[in-house]
C-alpha cells in the first residue's frame, strides 16, 4: 500500500448526507477481481443520465472539481453494506482524503486499509469548509497526517484526531498483509515446527 503523509489538492463538494456505498458504487460493477478500474463508475447512478452523458445536477460533474483530490461530504458518508469496493473506487476516481462529520465504521476502516485518509470534523467547521468551496473555485486544502491537521493558504487550519496505530500504518504505507508478513519469520518458525 501507498503511504500517506500529506495531500494539498482541490476540495470537491458532495452535500449530501446518508451517502450508501450502493450510490458510491453500483452492484452492476462489483464483478471486477482486480482493486483498480472502479473510478469510472465512482457515483455512476448519480453522475450519468441514462443517455451516458453526465447528469449537470451532481456537484461532482461541475468542472470546477476537476481533479480534485479531497471531498467534502456531510454526515455517515459510507453506510450501507460493507463493500470495499466503495474505498477502491473513490480513490480510483483520484481522491487521497475524505473529510465529514461522521463516517460509517466498515467503510471508515475499509479507507484505512487502502490508503486512504477520513477525516472528522465537527459539524460546524465543515459548514465553513462548504462555504469557502463554494465562494472559491479551485478551492485547496492541505490534509497533513503528520501534524493531524487541515490546511489552507488563507490561514485556516483545523486539526483533527487519528487512532495512533492507524495513523501509522498510513504514514508507513503497511496494509493487513504487511503487518503480517512483519512476523514471516515467527510464522515460518511456527510452520516448520507443527508441520
Amino acid at each position: 500500500m501507498k503511504a500517506f503523509t500529506k495531500v494539498t489538492g482541490i476540495v470537491a463538494a458532495l452535500d449530501r448526507i446518508n451517502v450508501d456505498t450502493d450510490q458510491i458504487i453500483p452492484k452492476q460493477f462489483l464483478k471486477r477481481i482486480e482493486r483498480t478500474g472502479y473510478g469510472p463508475f465512482l457515483f455512476f447512478d448519480w453522475r450519468f443520465n441514462e443517455d451516458g452523458s453526465p447528469n449537470p445536477e451532481l456537484e461532482l460533474n461541475a468542472p470546477r472539481f476537476e481533479g480534485a483530490k479531497i471531498l467534502l461530504t456531510r454526515e455517515n458518508f459510507g453506510c450501507g453494506s460493507s463493500r470495499e469496493h466503495a474505498a477502491w473506487s473513490l480513490s480510483d476516481y483520484g481522491f487521497s482524503s475524505i473529510v465529514a462529520p461522521s463516517f460509517a465504521d466498515i467503510f471508515y476502516n475499509n479507507c484505512f486499509k487502502n490508503g486512504m485518509l477520513p477525516v472528522t470534523l465537527p459539524v460546524e467547521q465543515v459548514d465553513a469548509l462548504f462555504q469557502l468551496v463554494e465562494a472559491q473555485d479551485g478551492y485547496q486544502l492541505t490534509v497533513d497526517l503528520k501534524s493531524q491537521s487541515i490546511s489552507d493558504e488563507a490561514g485556516l487550519e483545523y486539526s483533527f484526531e487519528v487512532d495512533p496505530f492507524r495513523r501509522d500504518c498510513l504514514l508507513k504505507g503497511l496494509d493487513d498483509i504487511d503487518l503480517t508478513l512483519a512476523h514471516e519469520e515467527k510464522i515460518r518458525a511456527y510452520e516448520e515446527a507443527h508441520s
